[in-house]
């Protein structure tokens, strides 16, 4: 073999070794993103559309080159959709990890115990990333709690797993009912536990406050529940100022100050917490119940003894100046 020939080789030789190091650092060496950004890969993109969607953000120098690597370093993996996001400087076998290895953006949404619908509407409507329109789902269909979404999904979506949710804990709580509680079926569960919910922020007060308006349905009381004269002014909103006498005298299905058993329906979305305390109520003789002042409720078997204790609220609120 002439000198020629051998040169040619050690040539040839030495350009294979210089593209394949370039082709195996272009996979590792650092990317060309400068800060952190995101990218969401929706359902049926490929992985060369995913490239050109990289590649668009800057996270890549060349799309056509990713699919090339990856085919041969990642040949196996297959990319999964969701948001995701890249880090500054992520080289390509970094960004074809994230995308393969399903660690997807965590994106939360939340629906606070006694939340009412039209708030709950509200809240999904001002998500900028969530899509579609949605109507104001049924008043006591959702689940408060912490729901996460991913960028880009319907509405209608998130909306069907707080509904799926709140069927299910009715679901399971339904059987474990107690012999003592008043309710009849799942749905006045619910709109017992609604108002429940409203009259007290305390969790350790829930059985308590069901124990007392449990007592009253049994001897036909009105329940007197302010949260139901509210309902039908604001569909649950805060009302923003006191209850009028002329609303407390008010005859619509809710109101129940001028009815006697449960409204129609719930006026909120109680919590499981409030679901159960109706399913399984404080065993007590209290009939009445009114604020102590501290965020709590004091309780009362007699008419006497409750407006002993509502003095003692009045004059609590007028040492605060709210009367």
């Amino acid at each position: 073999m002439n000198r020629l020939v051998k040169g040619l080789l050690l040539a040839g030789g030495l350009l294979f070794l210089i593209i394949a190091g370039n082709f195996v650092y272009g996979w590792t060496a650092a990317g060309p993103l400068t800060k952190e950004t995101a990218v969401v890969i929706k359902p049926g993109t490929s992985i060369r559309s995913a490239a050109s969607q990289l590649e668009e953000i800057g996270a890549i120098k060349s799309a056509d080159a990713f699919v090339n690597r990856a085919r041969i370093f990642g040949a196996s993996s297959t990319i999964k959709t969701g948001e995701f996001l890249i880090p500054a400087q992520a080289s390509n076998s970094d960004i074809l990890s994230i995308l393969t290895g399903g660690k997807i953006v965590q994106r939360m949404v939340t629906v606070p115990e006694g939340m009412p619908s039209i708030m709950v509407y509200e809240r999904l409507m001002a998500n900028d990333r969530l899509t579609g329109e949605i109507p104001v789902p049924a008043e006591g269909s959702i689940l408060p709690d912490s729901y996460a979404f991913q960028k880009g999904e319907p509405r209608a979506a998130v909306v069907a797993r707080m509904q799926a949710a709140m069927k299910k804990a009715i679901d399971e709580l339904w059987p474990k009912r107690s012999p003592d509680t008043v309710v009849k079926t799942p749905q006045e569960a619910i709109t017992l536990a609604s108002i429940v919910e409203k009259e007290t922020s305390k969790k350790s007060e829930l059985r308590m406050v069901a124990g007392v308006y449990s007592n009253r349905l049994r001897v036909g009381m009105m329940l007197q529940a302010d949260p139901t004269i509210i309902y039908p002014i604001t569909k649950g909103k805060p009302l923003g100022r006191r209850i009028r006498q002329s609303e407390i005298a008010s005859v619509n299905d809710y109101n129940t100050y001028s009815m006697t058993g449960l409204p129609k329906g719930p006026i909120a979305n109680p919590s499981r917490a409030a679901i159960e305390a109706v399913l399984n109520p404080e065993k007590t003789d209290y009939l009445f119940f009114v604020a102590d002042g501290t965020g709590g409720h004091i309780f009362a078997k007699t008419l006497q003894e409750h407006n002993a204790n509502v003095e003692r609220w009045y004059a609590i609120r007028r040492e605060r100046g709210e009367m």
